[in-house]
């Protein structure tokens, strides 16, 4: 299990480096007007070839990436150009807000996703026809078109829940509740449907298998081979339908936090790459990047746990 888990960071570390670099490299053509950008339009050419030399914006591409890599190695990330507020400052300011949106997201994609998949797999019928359905509703309904719908019904009309929200880390849970609610729900609506229409599939897959009519045959209860073997046998599918709905969720939130105007990562995200905040984007790329190493990681090591011929492959 440890090569099993030391392979994997390796791999990690790769995409992570190749990543910075490809961004990096692809934010190097944008850096041409910052320093015109930071100062305005009414300062001098001296002015501006002065603070492009200070920003390190005259020198070549693999020098400034290798200077802010080796800065980046140590944890430091720089400040932002525009606001000279440290980029650490900023990012860990707003990811505990993205965070908590994706996590409560996806705890209750899982529970519900799974009860639902089980259940459409089991008792078929009705059950299995609606969860179906919904899948397919669910696909074509953007989770943004359903935020939109939930603020003005909810916090525009009804006024149960506030329409934009100011949280940060340290403000009450009663706050960090009202405000997450109905992005919550938005984002659960448009996950629980083609999650459970995978989970679905899974178990009827496995219930499929020989070992389950043994298991029927040696009088072992219905409830015993769903929980303990059935949905052990399909949670590594069910656990890669929710890693990739957690990542696609780490980058699709930043529409729903524009909509219901949450201070997370994605408003950090938008605000840098329209200023090339080179340093900025560069610290939400790379943060990004790790959460997405961290989360594979922890499927992998759940999903050799579970199937240890995943740890031989």
């Amino acid at each position: 299990m440890l090569s099993f888990i030391a392979k994997r960071i390796a791999a990690g570390l790769v995409v992570l480096c190749a990543i910075s670099f490809i961004t990096y490299f692809l934010l190097y053509f944008s850096s041409a007007s910052i320093a015109r950008n930071i100062l305005g339009e009414l300062a001098s050419q001296e002015q501006v070839v002065e603070l492009e030399a200070q920003l390190g914006l005259d020198q070549p591409l693999l020098v400034r990436f290798i200077t802010w890599a080796g800065d980046a190695a140590t944890g430091n990330f720089g400040v932002s150009w525009f606001t000279t507020e440290p980029v650490v400052t900023a990012i860990t300011s707003r990811l505990p807000i993205t965070l908590a949106l994706v996590i409560v997201s996806i705890i209750f994609i899982a529970a519900l996703t799974t009860a639902l998949g089980m259940a459409a797999a089991v008792r078929r019928g009705w059950i299995d026809r609606m969860v179906q359905g919904a899948a397919v509703i669910g696909d074509a309904i953007p989770s943004f078109v359903m935020a939109i719908v939930l603020v003005t019904v909810f916090a525009i009309q009804l006024k149960f829940f506030p329409a934009t929200s100011s949280i940060s880390p340290d403000s009450p849970g009663s706050a960090w509740v009202a405000s997450l609610a109905l992005p919550v729900i938005a984002i659960v609506i448009n996950g629980v449907a083609g999650g459970a229409q995978q989970i679905r599939s899974a178990v009827i897959k496995q219930l499929e298998r020989d070992y389950v009519r043994t298991l029927r045959s040696r009088g072992v209860s219905e409830t015993d081979i769903l929980f303990k073997h059935v949905l052990r046998s399909a949670a590594p599918a069910g656990l890669t339908v929710i890693s990739l709905q957690f990542i696609g969720m780490l980058g699709g939130v930043t529409i729903i936090e524009q909509i219901f105007a949450l201070p997370g990562m994605g408003s950090l995200a938008v605000q840098a790459t329209t200023m090339a905040d080179i340093p900025l984007v560069m610290g939400v790329v790379i943060y990004s990047v790790i959460i997405v190493i961290i989360v594979n990681l922890l499927v992998d090591i759940i999903n050799g746990w579970l199937n240890p011929k995943v740890r031989v492959s």
